[in-house]
């Protein structure tokens, strides 16, 4: 039996429905930042589908050096905290070194640690003392099963409000895929899995200073990972993925989200 795991309102897990987590792949600017959270609860409450809010305060694994890393821990989480306080919905963002698990705890109702980081024993500990939910990224280089040994640094501080996050494998140069074993393989260790359907699309590197991505087979690979019975779906989401500053060629259309998610709503209810 998978723990179910409440998150403010949002209970994932168990044999909950599938919840989604998205919300732009970096904060860009306040303004933005509250009109897709805005709009994307409510997407959200008009199919019933449960949010959790994410975007990256500060994404410091970048292609390049001069890309675009967001605001920085300190206003990210200002904003953050202003999506909580005006809307309600629980939030998300990433955490790349110890220092910042404190500051953003008082913040953030779920601390992710990203993929790259998966096997930093330090981090994953002092994240998982924080006592927030933890939703931990698989990394492009581990097997599935190599994962219950990041779950049992977590355990072993006592927090096991643990959830997985599935997003693809490299294969080759500036590629990924997604072995869909993966997410029944993980959900056996007893905590909710997640799949994320756009950073698995991702080409990394693939555009030489930056990511590309194949936004064209998200609602395919995402389609195929809740028929599996999984507990969430991520998604990285943009008014105009065109012009994002980050992630944009994997990123979805905010206007494309209500058809997908009622599509993937029903095959999770026909699945549980």
């Amino acid at each position: 039996m998978v723990k179910e795991i409440t998150i403010g309102t949002v209970k994932i897990g168990g044999n909950q429905p599938l919840v989604l987590v998205a919300g732009p792949c970096v904060i860009e600017n306040e303004t933005a930042t509250l009109r897709c959270a805005e709009r994307l609860m409510t997407i959200c409450n008009g199919v019933s589908v449960p949010l959790i809010f994410k975007a990256s305060y500060d994404k410091a694994n970048r292609t390049s050096v001069t890309s675009f890393r967001g605001p920085g821990m300190q206003e990210g989480l200002r904003i953050l905290a202003k999506v909580k306080a005006s809307l309600g919905l629980p939030v998300l963002s990433d955490i790349h070194s110890i220092e910042e698990v404190a500051p953003a705890a008082e913040v953030l109702d779920v601390l992710q640690i990203p993929a790259f980081l998966c096997r930093q024993t330090d981090l994953v500990v002092a994240v998982a003392r924080s006592g927030r939910v933890v939703n931990v990224k698989k990394g492009q280089f581990l097997a599935p099963w190599d994962m219950e040994n990041v779950i049992g640094k977590l355990l072993s501080t006592g927090n096991d409000n643990v959830i997985m996050t599935e997003r693809g494998v490299s294969f080759g140069y500036n590629n990924l895929v997604t072995d869909m074993r993966s997410l029944p393989i993980m959900r056996r260790m007893g905590y909710p899995v997640i799949f994320d359907a756009t950073h698995s699309v991702q080409l990394p590197g693939g555009q030489g200073g930056s990511s590309g991505g194949q936004r064209e087979f998200v609602e395919y690979l995402s389609r195929a990972a809740v028929a599996t019975g999984i507990d969430g779906i991520f998604m990285e989401v943009h008014e105009d993925p065109e012009k994002a500053l980050c992630d944009g060629p994997n990123s979805i259309k905010l206007t494309d989200l209500p058809a997908l998610l009622q599509t993937l709503k029903a095959i999770d209810a026909i699945v549980k």
